[in-house]
């Protein structure tokens, strides 16, 4: 596994639990993970230890999109989560782990996500970039707090 790795930090104003159910079911993923100006197709999501999930990402003005799949390690209700991230592409090699540590705190929930062994070619700052949109778009989905 590669040493290059990311961590990110943020503080939503949301519980835990629903922070946590934004991260494990399929219509949420598709709709805040994707970084802007890409789309997001969740094609299989077996949210259990030992379960798989597979997604495609589509750059929206071009067209053109990558796949990719994992592994659930570890799932711990409303406080953690680890996975392995794998792309098809076969210039981007190896297999990355993601943890998401979930804490609650006075206003909401602490969220610590940890990437690492991403592939070489890809430049650290660009996975900032694309985690900082994605956890924009989570913040617009699970904070607001609208009536049942």
């Amino acid at each position: 596994m590669s040493d290059h790795t990311v961590r990110l930090h943020r503080v939503l104003r949301s519980p835990p639990e629903k922070v946590y159910r934004a991260f494990l079911d399929g219509d949420a993923l598709s709709k805040w993970l994707p970084p802007y100006g890409f789309t997001c197709k969740v094609h299989h999501l077996e949210a259990r230890a030992g379960g798989s999930f597979r997604m495609s990402f589509s750059n929206f003005t071009s067209g053109n999109s990558h796949a990719f799949g994992g592994e659930y390690l570890e799932l711990v209700p409303n406080e953690r989560i680890r996975y392995t991230d794998t792309f098809d592409d076969p210039n981007l090699l190896g297999v990355m782990e993601v943890t998401v540590s979930l804490k609650p705190v006075l206003c909401g929930t602490d969220v610590s996500i940890t990437q690492a062994g991403i592939p070489e070619v890809i430049p650290l700052e660009m996975c900032y970039l694309g985690w900082q949109e994605s956890l924009a778009q989570l913040a617009q989905l699970v904070e607001p707090q609208i009536p049942d």
